[in-house]
């Protein structure tokens, strides 16, 4: 996919970040999702990443969305994103919010206490189905992925992964904290572009 037709606003966003920004310490966080990948791309290979925390309602969200963004972005060809949980509940509204100030367009398309929504990067690409669901869940690989753990109480809480080729923990603070405070739209945006920020870092430094 060319950058022209990711949606204007969503490709600024992307340019704006700044991957300097990244510690050393959480590069060294990241560099197994990079090699992961990398051995995919060396070996013309699907690339399925699974974003998994507990509740599959925030960060697991966040980083299966901007993750395919940026694989679209930097050209990497056949990566999936999913997303899910140890147990399903719902997309929280403040993560769909975040997402839609750095550009993307998001129409729900079921009202039930577990929405659907259709997430759009992209004039062409079909867009990411965003609901909360078990990371076992018939919608997501059953084998050959990454299981990336975006939260610490589900890396704890859940020694193993069925079907996972590698576990990679690259756990994010709960923007949760902030729920129901002043601060909640800016606290979903600051996690959701720092998810944005270290996956650009992932994708950048693939060598195709």
């Amino acid at each position: 996919m060319k950058n022209s037709e990711l949606f204007s606003e969503i490709a600024i966003e992307i340019k704006s970040l700044n991957v300097d920004t990244i510690s050393t310490e959480r590069k060294e966080v990241l560099q197994p999702l990079i090699n992961f990948i990398q051995n995919k791309v060396d070996n013309h290979s699907i690339i399925n990443l699974n974003f998994i925390c507990t509740h599959n309602s925030r960060r697991s969200h966040l980083s299966q969305v901007w993750a395919q963004t940026l694989s679209n972005y930097f050209n990497i060809n056949s990566t999936f994103c999913y997303s899910g949980g140890t147990e399903a509940t719902a997309l929280f509204p403040s993560a769909a919010e975040a997402l839609e100030s750095s550009g993307f367009k998001i129409e729900k398309l079921s009202g039930e206490t577990n929405p659907v929504y259709a997430i759009k990067f992209s004039k062409i690409a079909h867009p990411i189905i965003g609901f909360s669901k078990t990371f076992d869940a018939d919608f997501n690989p059953e084998t050959e992925f990454a299981a990336i753990m975006t939260c610490s109480s589900a890396d704890k809480g859940c020694p193993f992964i069925t079907g996972a080729e590698q576990r990679i923990p690259i756990t994010f603070e709960d923007p949760k904290a902030f729920d129901n405070t002043p601060l909640q739209a800016e606290k979903y945006k600051e996690r959701s572009l720092q998810i944005a920020t270290e996956l650009k870092y992932v994708f950048y430094n693939i060598k195709k």
